[in-house]
């Protein structure tokens, strides 16, 4: 298309003189386009969950896929990808197609990760983009019921008198409960020694068993054996108290002012998503996390319903992975 240039359009001008019809044949493709453009989602959504079927955070990823797909219209399918603490799941999916049917649910690690691995196999502030804040739940600090350890002042008090003789538990070296106690430590001016296990469950076995007095345990996991008995809780790590424990001082309530800790799940995607796929991802989430059926589980479960947008995500994961880059360095806690 070669339109003639009308004879008044002076040569300084030329550059940016566009016909009237050149412009209402680019405004004409630009819709043909946007049409052609299906509605998100037109297919499956895949969920990524970066832990294995049976734990927390699978667990709260059945419980609000199938709201999710109610709301979206579509299936969305859970795909568990586990593995060096979340980072397998996160490494496919920061390398899958930013088309909005990639969606992860993350935990803790996401954060802890990059404080604790030189050598991640993708960058997380800058492959993965923040969609929503689900839930947070505080750990717990349990005790063996036979042991003389009734409060975190005990605690503080017999790990000051016998420096690195206190043992504590923990699901893994760098694992969130791990970071916790040595954050807790810090803050008290104390020494302690840890005991890493291969998982949660045989923590928590260990510390009923009395071969380990003490483990910051996940609420969720560990809030039935509290119940029972079979383990005697101190404090919550919260900021608050949490509504399923509240009879439970916080770790803050217990003599260490400003300390707080959660384990929590996010919904990520890969970066460079449309960002009108992950606000109504985000909008959908927070309707589902809210939706009373869906809010008494997961309130069941010891957590707290967020429901976030994505720019409180992004701050909240800029604030974690400070928070325990400072942990890791102080106590020379590394992964690679």
């Amino acid at each position: 298309m070669n339109p003639t240039i009308p004879p008044h359009i002076p040569k300084a001008r030329l550059r940016t003189w566009i016909p009237a019809a050149l412009i209402g044949a680019a405004f004409g493709l630009a819709a043909l386009s946007a049409a052609a453009q299906p509605a998100w989602p037109a297919k499956p959504v895949r969920m990524v969950v970066t832990y294995p079927p049976g734990g927390t955070v699978d667990a709260v990823a059945r419980v609000i896929a199938p709201k999710l797909s109610a709301r979206l219209g579509q299936p969305v399918v859970i795909d568990n990808r586990a593995g060096a603490g979340g980072a397998i799941g996160g490494d496919l999916v920061a390398k899958s197609a930013a088309d909005g049917y990639t969606i992860m649910l993350d935990a803790s690690n996401h954060a802890q990760n990059p404080a604790l691995r030189s050598k991640m196999p993708f960058d997380t502030l800058r492959d993965l983009a923040p969609v929503s804040l689900l839930v947070r739940v505080p750990n717990v600090l349990v005790a063996n019921p036979a042991a003389p350890i009734a409060s975190v002042k005990d605690l503080v008090a017999q790990a000051k008198a016998r420096p690195e003789q206190i043992n504590y538990a923990s699901s893994g070296n760098g694992s969130a409960q791990h970071l916790a106690a040595e954050l807790f430590s810090a803050m008290a001016g104390v020494r302690m020694t840890h005991v890493a296990y291969k998982g949660g469950g045989p923590a928590l076995t260990d510390v009923m068993a009395g071969q380990v007095p003490v483990f910051f345990a996940s609420l969720a996991s560990s809030l039935p054996y509290i119940q029972s008995g079979k383990l005697r809780a101190l404090a919550v790590t919260g900021k608050a108290r949490a509504p399923v424990l509240s009879q439970i001082p916080t770790v803050a309530e217990s003599g260490l002012a400003g300390y707080e800790v959660y384990e929590w799940n996010g919904v990520f995607v890969p970066a460079g998503t449309p960002a009108p796929i992950a606000d109504r991802l985000a909008r959908e989430l927070a309707a589902v996390v809210r939706d009373p059926e869906v809010r008494t589980r997961l309130e069941g479960m010891g957590a707290e319903v967020i429901g976030s947008t994505p720019a409180e995500l992004d701050a909240f994961r800029k604030a974690e992975i400070a928070k325990w880059t400072q942990v890791a360095k102080s106590n020379r806690i590394e992964l690679d």
